[in-house]
């Protein structure tokens, strides 16, 4: 069966990052499996509503339900977690502890990965792009491993203990376009309405695109079920916050869909797809 695998670092980054497309294909059939790789243990209460002493005591157990939940709202078939630990923001002290993923061999990781994708055998793998303007030590690893999967993967003097090869044909990462931040930016002050973005426009390349191959997945019809399954996430989102700014009339309106860019094909790439099953052979 077509089977889509999502590799993602922390808690909510499942629900913030090509949701709205995941929840797509689930709903067209299509087995989906969310890798999680750490438990978010380094992560602050970002939402003033949960900020409570019974809550921060047992933050891990929290963001874990919150996980279990975005995950069934978004539609993914099973939840897989690594269980490394949150290597916190750059320049923490998390960053120094020898359990933060940041600090895990390599390889190491790599294999755990490896068995995942040979037991469940996708087609498609969603991973990062090489989050430059938000180098997270966390997502840099996962960038790294989006880079090495379908490889190391398919190569069966690589982790021969970890199942028989496996061929994905194609890797994609969800991405926060240039285009995306300035549609809806210029959207929003065209109605006289304050726009999220303007804060990062001033920290980001408008060139940010250039040279690399983008395509876009129109997802209408599954928007909102991205959002509600953001909201999930009740300790690390604020409902009156930044994800939630732009209405969802407007994103519909003037641009209703993700962006991912192509890391790896198996077949040669064509124009820009808006299937990101367009790399799998027909049959």
């Amino acid at each position: 069966m077509r089977t889509l695998l999502a590799l993602h670092a922390h808690p909510d980054d499942e629900s913030s990052k090509g949701a709205a497309t995941v929840a797509h294909y689930a709903d067209g059939g299509v087995r989906c499996v969310l890798v999680t790789a750490t438990g978010g243990e380094a992560g602050d209460i970002l939402n003033p509503a949960m900020d409570r002493p019974e809550v921060r005591a047992h933050l891990p157990e929290i963001r874990r339900r919150e996980l279990e939940e975005a995950a069934a709202i978004i539609g993914y078939d099973e939840v897989i977690l690594l269980g490394h630990r949150d290597s916190g923001i750059p320049g923490s002290e998390a960053n120094l502890r020898p359990d933060a993923f940041v600090n895990a061999d390599f390889e190491q990781v790599l294999s755990q990965v490896v068995e995942i994708v040979r037991r469940e055998r996708p087609q498609i793998v969603l991973g990062y792009d090489d989050h430059q303007w938000y180098p997270h030590p966390d997502h840099l690893r996962v960038h790294e491993l989006s880079m090495a999967v379908a490889g190391a993967a398919a190569d069966p003097d690589r982790f021969p203990d970890a199942g028989d090869a496996w061929q994905v044909d194609a890797v994609w990462a969800a991405l926060f376009s240039m285009r995306r931040i300035l549609t809806l930016h210029r959207a929003m002050v065209e109605r006289g309405l304050e726009s999220p973005y303007a804060e990062w426009l001033g920290r980001l390349d408008e060139t940010m695109d250039d040279g690399r191959a983008i395509s876009r997945l129109d997802v209408t019809a599954t928007l909102q079920r991205g959002l509600d399954a953001l909201r999930a996430h009740a300790t690390q989102v604020d409902p009156d916050g930044f994800w939630f700014q732009i209405p969802v009339d407007l994103i519909r309106e003037v641009y209703p869909y993700e962006d991912f860019e192509l890391l790896f094909s198996r077949l040669p790439a064509p124009d820009p797809v808006d299937d990101l099953f367009a790399f799998s052979d027909p049959e």
